[in-house]
Order: structure tokens, then C-alpha cells, then sequence
């Protein structure tokens, strides 16, 4: 087809499409390599890019396949640049809705599309002096889901774990029923906890989506690769679908880490559909969900139905909270893990005689 005039040819994406809902579609990881934000205001030109790379993923591949969601990894908005909730609340935190999800919100509405945003760090009135890592889904329609991480990489993160507050009272894994499917999310080391994505299969999820910034050496690449690991375990044990999107900053644009990227799609018995060559760097990686093949998995398997199978009252370990013999438990309060922090920084820096 010939281009005349000047202007792009842009294929008709049919708007109107995402109303009915779709049971064979594709799926977008894309990875991101920039400057971490330091102040809010820092946060607009993040934004520029990734709506460009929306209109790549869905527009680009429009001509082959349609691309219906796409997932960015954590930190894509803003990540923990300072060592110190106040510090990160003061200067990039923001209630959610804000600007920047107001315009995923516009682009989903344009292209038809869903949009797992990468996280960013969240102000909240109702949990004064809380800084949540939080990522949305949004849709056609808004924004359909909020998921604020469970699991704090610690001792590095400083975010709150809505699991802590006394008093919390929204879903810590919440499943959103679209077109497309029920999609559940968490978040980087949340995936590292088995109970978690089992905690999302529980409440229906069929496509399992993770948000990462996983550093080398446990990224995407040997002789340990727990990102791959990880992900196709958590397809097989819970027969679903996994899109998984890493970070792919580079070591200048985030240290003290390097980042390997490797994002990717693994279907409900492991196999991987589609995978990013690992490194840094800004990449698009798209795969195919078949809902209806995963459905019908899931309603006549008799071998390997783990779902099904699960003698939940055989584990008594969860009926109290902690675990036995467990290890003596880690400092979580915020305080703590700032002073950690704090002390780990002085000594990469030989600011102490510490070891």
C-alpha cells in the first residue's frame, strides 16, 4: 500500500473492539531505559516516551496481530531515588489518579487497550507519611485496578506494605474482570513468594502480569536466571499466563544496579511464547493469550490440575502468622530499614570501618 501526500499511514485499530470480549489477543512487555525522576516535575518526559512506545507496540504490530495489553516494568513513572520515605514523599510521590495516569487514560481510550503502568510511588491522605510502590491497570473506561507492592525488597525499599497498616481494609490482591480476560498483578520480589501469585490464581486470575526491576545477577541471564525460573514456575503451578516486564535501565541511569531486561510472555504450562534478548535497553517484546485454550485447560485437565488439586488444609503453617523456624525476623519498620539504608551507603562509600 503506497503513502501519498505526506501523511503516515496509521491502520484503523476499530475502537470500538475492546467492548466485546476477547479470548485470543496479544500481549506487549515493554522495557524502559532512562533517567530515574528526582523531582515530580521530572516525571512529564518519562511519560512522553512510554505513550510513544504504546503507539509502537499497538499501532506497529496492528497489521499482524492485535495488541490489547501493555505492560511497562516497575519504576517506569518514578522509582526510590532517596533513601527515606519523607525524603520520597516530599519530593515524587503523588496521589493516584494524578496527571500522568489521566493520560494513559487517554491513550488506552484512543487505541482500545489496557495499560499495566509501571509503578510509581504513591501518596495517600488516608496513611499519612506512607509511601506506597503502586502500579494501575487502566482501561478504555479508566483506571480499573490499583496494586501497591505487598513484599519491600528489603533492606533497600522503603515503600509501605499495605499488609502492615492495622486497619487496612482494601484488597491487597485484587483481580480485575475485563475484556480481555481477569488479570492480576504484583510486583518484583512479590513474585520471589509463591502465596502471592497463588493468592491472585485464587481470586480468578487467568494472565499474571509482573511489573520488575530485577537486577543482575538473579535476572535474565546464567548461571542463576531466577527471573526465568521464576516466571514459568509461576505459570505452571497456577496454569496461567504470564507477561512479565523487567526493567531495562542501564547501570548509568540507575545505579548502584544493572538491570538485564529479559522481559517476556510464558504460557499456562511453561512454555516460553516470546522473549527479549537480555541487556539493557528499550525493548518491545509481544506474545500471544489464548484465554480459550487456558479455559478449557483449566475446566478438563485431570493431570497436573494444581488448582484443583490443592489440599489447602494439609498446610497448617498459615494459620498463625509468621513461620516456624524461621529465621529471627528482619527489621520491616520503615525507621529500620532507613538506618540500614543509611549505614549500607556510608560503608560503599568507606564512611565507616564497618566490614
Amino acid at each position: 500500500m503506497g503513502v501519498s501526500g505526506g501523511t503516515s499511514w496509521r491502520p484503523s485499530l476499530g475502537k470500538a473492539s475492546y467492548r466485546m470480549s476477547l479470548e485470543r489477543y496479544y500481549a506487549a512487555a515493554i522495557q524502559v531505559d532512562k533517567k530515574n525522576p528526582g523531582r515530580r516535575e521530572d516525571i512529564g518526559s518519562g511519560i512522553d516516551r512510554q505513550l510513544e512506545l504504546i503507539d509502537c507496540a499497538v499501532r506497529g504490530y496492528a497489521p499482524f496481530f492485535p495488541v490489547k495489553l501493555v505492560v511497562f516494568p516497575e519504576f517506569a513513572i518514578s522509582a526510590p531515588v532517596y533513601p527515606t520515605a519523607a525524603e520520597l514523599s516530599e519530593r515524587l510521590a503523588n496521589p493516584i489518579p494524578n496527571e500522568h495516569t489521566d493520560r494513559f487514560v487517554r491513550k488506552a481510550r484512543d487505541l482500545g487497550v489496557w495499560i499495566q503502568c509501571g509503578s510509581q510511588l504513591e501518596s495517600d491522605a488516608r496513611w499519612p507519611g506512607c509511601v506506597f510502590n503502586t502500579t494501575v491497570l487502566i482501561g478504555p473506561d479508566g483506571i480499573v485496578s490499583k496494586y501497591r507492592k505487598v513484599n519491600p525488597w528489603i533492606p533497600w525499599e522503603v515503600h509501605a506494605s499495605p499488609h502492615d497498616l492495622p486497619g487496612y481494609d482494601e484488597p491487597l490482591f485484587p483481580v480485575a474482570d475485563t475484556e480481555i480476560g481477569k488479570l492480576g498483578v504484583a510486583t518484583c520480589y512479590d513474585w520471589l513468594f509463591p502465596e502471592v501469585t497463588r493468592a491472585l490464581a485464587a481470586g480468578g486470575a487467568e494472565v499474571l502480569i509482573r511489573i520488575s526491576a530485577y537486577m543482575d545477577p538473579w535476572g535474565a541471564t546464567n548461571p542463576m536466571d531466577w527471573w526465568t525460573i521464576v516466571n514459568r514456575c509461576r505459570a505452571i503451578e497456577n496454569t496461567a499466563f504470564v507477561v512479565a516486564s523487567n526493567q531495562g535501565a542501564s547501570l548509568a541511569h540507575y545505579p548502584p544496579f544493572s538491570w538485564p531486561g529479559g522481559s517476556m510472555l510464558v504460557d499456562f504450562d511453561g512454555r516460553l511464547l516470546a522473549q527479549a534478548d537480555p541487556g539493557p535497553g528499550e525493548k518491545i517484546v509481544v506474545g500471544p493469550i489464548d484465554l480459550a485454550a487456558l479455559r478449557a485447560a483449566r475446566r478438563e485437565r485431570l493431570g497436573h490440575s494444581f488448582l484443583a488439586h490443592l489440599r489447602t488444609e494439609a498446610y497448617p503453617q498459615y494459620r498463625t502468622p509468621g513461620f516456624p523456624g524461621s529465621p529471627t525476623p528482619t527489621d520491616r519498620t520503615v525507621p529500620g530499614l532507613e538506618s540500614n539504608i543509611r549505614e549500607r551507603v556510608a560503608r560503599l562509600h568507606g564512611k565507616t570501618n564497618g566490614p
